[in-house]
């Protein structure tokens, strides 16, 4: 991927080596948790998730999640100088670029979300946010949250090396922005409060793959306009959406493959969803919740 000398975006907060609060993980009410008991309830649904506090029963009808204040902490710098940062910051330009001409095309504006960087562990409108859950994009104030030393987890941990693989964690992430701009997490969240867990699982998945499918037609979109893939990029792309599909992780961690128990999809699903979107771009093509074979 030939990301180097591109545009870089303005909405990166860096906000690592800030004081992201002390003491245990704890959202609202006084509940608390620590950070073992956040990874263990994660489980297979600690990477790649929309507000990771639902999984752990906190939020959409469970206690009251603590609200950030808008724009608390300092702000960062807009434009840090390790290549990480940068890295992740010209991917994010790359889908304010897509997303706006899309959004254009379809007569609306686009509000693009802002990232922040972190380490450890850091305040958010949805609760307090750790490394653990991996990246995580908040709608309660439009922000994607990420540790970047889940990019050394994704290729030492989960076998998912390259730098197109790490540009798809982003893109899924905005997908979920772009979710939240079309009104589906609000709805999600409205229905899953009147859902069972096997039926909210199973909701989670549609949302988990339509924000795959939404990253392939950002790949699509991106390709067509700057070029800048190389040979395997796709490859690396397709690979680590296989890496993080549930029964995949299920396996690894040694438990037991359950489909009633999937948050955010199979392997194959995670994979032909991202095709899907990558084959023309449309996001017409990645409406999971109604088609009846995921």
């Amino acid at each position: 991927m030939k990301w180097e000398g591109q545009r870089e975006s303005d909405n990166v907060e860096d906000m690592r080596g800030s004081d992201g609060g002390g003491g245990g993980f704890s959202i609202g009410g006084g509940r608390g948790l620590s950070l073992g008991g956040v990874v263990v309830a994660l489980v297979a649904g600690w990477i790649f998730g929309i507000n990771p506090m639902t999984l752990l029963g906190l939020s959409g009808g469970g206690a009251p999640v603590q609200q950030a204040p808008s724009g608390h902490g300092p702000a960062g710098q807009a434009h840090p100088q390790d290549a990480g940062a940068k890295f992740v910051s010209v991917v994010l330009a790359d889908t304010e670029d897509v997303w706006r001409q899309v959004f254009q095309s379809a007569g609306q504006t686009y509000q693009p979300p802002r990232l922040v960087l972190f380490s450890g562990r850091t305040q958010t409108a949805c609760g307090r946010g750790a490394a653990a859950m991996g990246p995580f994009y908040c709608p309660g104030d439009s922000k994607v949250y990420i540790d970047l030393s889940f990019y050394r987890t994704l290729r030492e941990r989960l076998g998912a090396p390259g730098d197109f693989a790490q540009a798809y964690v982003i893109a899924h992430e905005v997908g979920h922005h772009v979710q939240h701009l079309l009104g589906v997490t609000d709805k999600v969240d409205a229905l899953r409060r009147r859902q069972s867990e096997r039926e909210a699982n199973a909701t989670s998945v549609r949302v988990e793959l339509q924000a795959d499918c939404l990253a392939g037609v950002w790949a699509y979109h991106s390709q067509q306009s700057k070029g800048w893939l190389e040979a395997g990029d796709i490859e690396e792309a397709m690979n680590a959406a296989s890496q993080i599909g549930d029964d995949t992780l299920a396996r690894r961690s040694g438990g037991d493959v359950v489909p009633e128990s999937f948050t955010h999809g199979s392997s194959e699903q995670r994979q032909r969803w991202f095709k899907r979107g990558l084959a023309q771009g449309s996001i017409q093509d990645c409406d999971t919740f109604q088609s009846r074979s995921l």
